[in-house]
């Protein structure tokens, strides 16, 4: 009975006000999520899956060691992805975050790539800006992965010490050496959050998400962090590369 009344109650809404495209504005057929169909198949996929060696796992040599790195999508400035990203950042839509994090963990699945990962670890907003933004997209994509590979999301294990605003207008070296990007340590916040044991990690295989990948400034502070724990392995995921 509960079923049949939601059921009623998502078709009322929908003849009030109902489903669009994020991207196009065309209405949404029944099983269409976001973005309709066509729109879909525009999304520029980087296909970097397929091959470790790719443009995201380049960023970071000789800078720090990464396992693997992947991009679901790429990042064109006026283009579908950018549309998509300015829901997810500015408009607190985190059923479109989700919903895409679930789409680029099926990319994994289907690739027939091998993946040996225990958790997932979404890059951390600091307190001030996951107020003023009213969530972590970041953490949304991760949960959208986890459901479709089982792994566990860790929200509890980094934190951001300082508020660093947008890093458009930073040069690519100071986005590496800017000090406001490291995550500190997770013993230094022991007495904060007492359930975060740097034992827990240890000789795990940790995969980072974002949500996009420029300079890999912000990850590899996250990496390298992460690899001070003995044993620790780190890989990377983005929701897009610019």
């Amino acid at each position: 009975m509960k079923a049949i009344i939601k059921t009623l109650w998502n078709d009322l809404l929908n003849l009030f006000f109902p489903d669009v495209c994020l991207l196009c504005g065309k209405l949404l057929y029944q099983g269409e999520e976001h973005i309709c169909l066509y729109c879909y198949c525009q999304l520029p996929k980087t296909g970097f899956y397929t091959h470790e060696n790719n443009p995201a796992w380049q960023l970071f040599l000789g800078k720090v060691h990464i396992e693997k790195a992947w991009a679901f999508l790429y990042f064109e400035k006026g283009g579908f992805v950018q549309k998509l990203i300015h829901q997810l950042k500015y408009h607190n839509n985190k059923e479109l975050a989700y919903w895409l994090g679930r789409l680029a963990a099926e990319e994994i699945v289907s690739s027939r790539n091998k993946y040996n990962f225990d958790l997932l670890v979404p890059v951390p907003l600091h307190p001030t800006a996951k107020k003023r933004r009213g969530y972590n997209q970041s953490e949304w994509i991760a949960k959208g992965i986890s459901i479709v590979t089982g792994l566990p999301v860790r929200t509890d294990v980094l934190i951001k010490k300082v508020v660093t605003g947008s890093q458009t207008q930073h040069t690519v070296y100071d986005r590496w050496k800017n000090p406001t990007y490291r995550i500190r340590p997770l013993e230094k916040y022991a007495t904060i959050f007492p359930v975060i044991q740097a034992e827990e990690l240890q000789d795990k295989h940790i995969l980072l998400i974002d949500d996009v990948l420029t300079t890999g400034s912000t990850t590899a502070a996250c990496a390298e962090t992460l690899l001070t724990i003995s044993g620790t392995r780190i890989s990377i995921l983005t929701l897009t590369i610019a």
